[in-house]
This record gives C-alpha cells, structure tokens and sequence, in this order.
C-alpha cells in the first residue's frame, strides 16, 4: 500500500532542489504548451500546497506547463516538512529569488510587507464571506484561501458499524470511551491518536482553546491572557477537561502510534485497513484514505471534552482555512505577478483548473472543497457530504490556531508531545503551555 510521507524532503539544500515542470514549455521557448508565445513568464511556487495530495499538484502543474495559453512557465520548489515555513521562505529571499507563489497560515502578518494587495481583485471577488477575514492585515487582503479543511475524529464506517456504533450518537466523552470500548470488543484497537507535533500543537490544542469559551471574542481574550502571562490554565475546568479528553485518547490508542514522523502513514494505514476505529486527523488525510481503500467509506464526528450533553463544541468539528495563497510583491516583475494570478485563476475559474483542484483524488484531482463562487466542481465523497452537513447546520468550532503567533504550534506540539509520551504530567504540560507564549 503506498501512502505519502509528510516529511517528504530534508533541510538540507532549501535553496537549490527544485523541480523544474516545464514540459512542452520551456523557456526561452517559442511554443507555450497550446499558444504561440514570443516570450515565456516563468514563475515559482513553494511547497505543493499539501504534501498528501503532492502527485495530483504536480500532475496539475505539468498539465498547466503543457496547455497553458498565458505564456506561463511553473516550477515547483519544495518545503521540507520539518523547517517552519519562514525559515524556507527567509532562505529565498535572502538569495534573491522569492517564490513568486507561497502559501501559509500564520505567517501571514509576517509576510503582509511584502506580499501583493488582492483587494479588489476578481479572484478575492469570488471568495466566499469569511474566508478573507485572517488574511485581511490593516485593510490589505494578502492571501487568497486555499479550501476548507476540518478536523476531528476520523472512523472507518465499517469497522463502527461491525461493533454498532453511530458516530452521530457520540455526544460526551463517556459516550466516547464506551464506543471505545465497543470497537475493542471486536478486536480492534479503539483510536490511532497521532503524537505528531503538528497535529498535536496545531489541531488537538485547538479543541481546548476552541472550546474555551463560546464567542470568538471570548477565546480571543484568553490567547491575550496568555500573551500577557495571566493565564492559569491548570484552574480552567475547559482545560482540565480537554486533558481528559487528552488522556482518553492516549490510553485507547494503538500501540503503533508514536511521535515518530512516519506515524502519519502508519495512522493513513491503520484507519483505512479497519486496523483502527478511530484516528484524531482531518479531512486531508481522506486522498490517502481512499488511495489505500478506495471502496471504504471513513466519516469524521467532533471530539467531546465534556460529560455534559449539550455542552458549547461537544456536537461540532472544527473548520477553518489551513492555508492561503500569496504573491511576492517584492522581487517578482509585474509580469510574474500577473503570471501567478493566471495560474491561479486557472485552478479556480476553469473547467480543467477545478477538476484538478476539487475534482476525485482517483482521477487526479486534489479533492479540495472549494470556497469560491461559480465552482462546476465539488468533491462528492462521504467525508466531504459530512463536513458540508456540519456546516451547513452550523456545528463548526473556530479554527483558534489561525490567531497563534509563528513558531507557537511548535513550541506546543514539543510540549504535547513530553505529555503524550509521558515525560510531563498535567502540571508542568500547563506551565510550558503557558510559557510558549511569554518567551
């Protein structure tokens, strides 16, 4: 069964490995894939928006190389998975060769000098309400969003159905266990519960402080709290509950499950086997899913941290946008400004842009679902249906780690992962918590 790696490239060399997808489109070429160009615009764009689907974003890249009539030539440069983004991104431009296209999350306020301005753009136009809100920075829009993405407990529907359980009906954390206990009775473990840094730092600790308070202005409050350094975490009863939450999840989990960077395949491998009930990850795992079991079917249900039906997130998943796409203003000509804006309105406007951007991971598409207006694409599989409902019914947790400064889901994901393994105990997991944010 071949899955995707996450850590799909070294530190070493950030600078200098690239993938050059010129194709029929080379430059100094007089022939840009179908049009007839005097003269190619070559751009690049860092990373592969998200490694799990990285085939199905070369695939598109190299068709856009080959059939493009904008004169646009795109190459590929890649981002080491264990080097934060403004570390890579530092590097190119300190050589003087900015990626022309990048994309991030919280960078953004970092990034907003020296990014392009989308207002007023037509492709900002398209943005659905809300999308634009994190990467709108003192009036400049510097990002366009990429997708939706939500995250939550990922299931294997069969494997739940052969021990009778219905995710729908899992309201509080008891319910939980004894669905726990349900799928182990059918000799299969409850929950692969990931120890990557990223999931733990970035997703998992966005169930506490998602569910910390009931309005956006409320969470906000304790990130500034924290900030400020007068914030007691260990007298926050939502705390003390997500731990529970937390230690539930560890004691019903695999034991292959680790904080290894290969347990993110070993999480793809276990869910889509039915090795595993369970697995706390998002709805970007589902490509890898379906490539591993393409006739499975795997649903994604909140994760309660409460005992107390009805109580504020019990009932929704969380949703955001993981990532939004930006254009250097600083080193790229206009022409290569214009030059990205084409290959994004390709991807986005398109009949062949969105079957690549939106369309079945089984016949080369990215599976993302689109947040743009006028899209003929949509993805149609089970976890993509489920995401649409929540949504729809409004039962959606804000996605908290979008306002976490660079460098804090690491400093988190370190800590959770001395709790996950043992080395912490509630207390001193509190106080590096705490102290992420003073340092």
């Amino acid at each position: 069964m071949a899955v995707i790696n996450r850590k799909v490239a070294s530190a070493a060399g950030v600078a200098t490995v690239a993938t050059l997808l010129f194709s029929g489109c080379a430059a100094g070429s007089s022939d840009a894939g179908a049009g007839d160009c005097s003269e190619v615009t070559e751009i690049t764009w860092l990373g592969t928006i998200k490694v799990e689907i990285q085939d199905q974003f070369t695939d598109a890249i190299e068709f856009y190389n080959e059939n493009n009539t904008d004169c646009v030539a795109v190459e590929i440069l890649e981002s080491p998975q264990d080097v934060p983004f403004l570390q890579t991104v530092t590097t190119y431009y300190e050589a003087g060769k900015a990626p022309t296209i990048m994309t991030a999350l919280q960078e953004l306020p970092d990034m907003a000098p020296r990014v392009l301005d989308w207002s007023g753009d037509p492709l900002a136009e398209l943005a659905a309400d809300g999308t634009l809100d994190v990467a709108t920075i003192d009036g400049k829009v510097v990002g366009l969003p990429i997708t939706a993405e939500a995250f939550g407990l990922l299931y294997n529907k069969a494997v739940l159905d052969a021990a009778g359980v219905d995710p729908a009906s899992i309201t509080t954390r008891s319910e939980l266990a004894d669905a726990f206990d349900a799928v182990a009775e059918t000799g299969v473990a409850p929950v692969h519960f990931s120890g990557l840094w990223w999931s733990l730092g970035a997703h998992f600790t966005n169930v506490y402080h998602a569910n910390a308070a009931d309005t956006v202005e409320g969470r906000l409050a304790i990130l500034d709290e924290l900030k400020a350094g007068s914030k007691d975490l260990s007298s926050d009863p939502v705390f003390e509950n997500w731990l529970e939450t937390f230690d539930l999840l560890k004691e019903n989990s695999i034991d292959s499950a680790s904080i290894a960077d290969t347990d993110y395949d070993l999480g793809v491998e276990n869910l889509a086997v039915g090795d595993a009930g369970f697995w706390f990850m998002g709805n970007w795992a589902e490509p890898n899913l379906l490539t591993a079991t393409p006739d499975g079917e795997f649903g994604v249900m909140p994760v309660p941290i409460s005992d107390e039906a009805g109580t504020y997130g019990n009932d929704s998943i969380s949703v955001g946008v993981p990532f939004y796409a930006m254009i250097d203003a600083e080193q790229s000509t206009p022409e290569q400004q214009e030059a990205a804006k084409a290959v994004l309105s390709w991807f986005l406007t398109t009949p062949e842009g969105q079957a690549y951007w939106s369309g079945p991971v089984e016949e080369g598409g990215m599976n993302f679902i689109p947040v743009y207006d006028g899209f003929e694409v949509t993805p149609s599989t089970f976890m993509a249906a489920e995401i649409a409902e929540y949504i729809a019914a409004g039962k959606t947790l804000q996605w908290v780690n979008s306002a976490y400064p660079a460098g804090l889901q690491e400093a988190y994901g370190a800590a959770a992962q001395k709790y996950y393994d043992g080395v912490s105990d509630r207390a001193a997991f509190a106080a590096e918590l705490e102290a992420a944010w003073v340092q």
